[in-house]
């Protein structure tokens, strides 16, 4: 982890010719491959938390993984930023699964959870406010505060998963090829692990279809 900021930003520099060195060094012509495009499989959406790095946790090369992250794995119906991520991702690079990763201990989950004006990210936070209403039943019958946090990070994540699902592009996608498909993940920072939440992307397509049908079956 990073100490003092101006020291490790004099090591950032020195740190990447360390890097071209070591990819060099293993193959020559790396850069020059790497230089020629990209076709990942999966668009990976997740948070902006410096600790929960996308390729890093799971082991992914470059070109392999398609990358957005915000505060807290935000897709909304206004944030032309993801929207476009989501279109050029399925419509250009024809991914072949869009991931939503929480983790646990996420910031931007825990502030959604509290009463306080937290000024301009109060819209942004709304928006994991409007999925704590949705299941408010639920999340409220849970006695214990840290494993409704827990919950609540799981939810945003479905939530947000149900969004990808309303895009236009997804579902003509899907509908022409059968892909791609859409999964939420958490990621647990004490222990490392991904956890595949198993959401199930065929009921709530179906589910979905039925109110936001922007997807003609061809």
């Amino acid at each position: 982890m990073a100490g003092n900021g101006d020291a490790f930003y004099k090591r950032v520099f020195e740190n990447n010719r360390k890097w071209i060195a070591a990819k060099k060094s293993l193959n020559k012509d790396y850069f020059s491959q790497l230089a020629e495009g990209q076709s990942p499989e999966i668009l990976y959406i997740g948070c902006s938390d410096s600790r929960a790095t996308a390729e890093e946790l799971m082991g992914a090369g470059p070109g392999e993984v398609f990358v957005h992250r915000n505060i807290a794995n935000v897709v909304g119906s206004a944030d032309l930023n993801a929207l476009s991520v989501i279109e050029y991702a399925i419509g250009a690079l024809k991914v072949k699964r869009v991931v939503i990763c929480g983790h646990y201990g996420c910031g931007g989950v825990k502030a959604a959870m509290e009463a306080k004006d937290l000024g301009l990210i109060n819209p942004w936070l709304r928006q994991i406010r409007d999925v704590y209403r949705l299941h408010r039943a639920e999340l409220d019958a849970i006695t214990d505060e840290p494993q409704r946090y827990r919950r609540l990070v799981e939810l945003n994540v479905e939530e947000q998963c149900i969004n990808v699902i309303k895009t236009a592009v997804l579902q003509k996608s899907y509908l022409r090829n059968k892909t791609p498909t859409v999964h939420g993940w958490v990621f647990d920072m004490r222990t490392g692990e991904l956890v595949d939440l198993n959401f199930d992307f065929l009921g709530k397509l179906e589910e979905i279809r039925q109110i936001y049908d922007l997807g003609p079956e061809v």
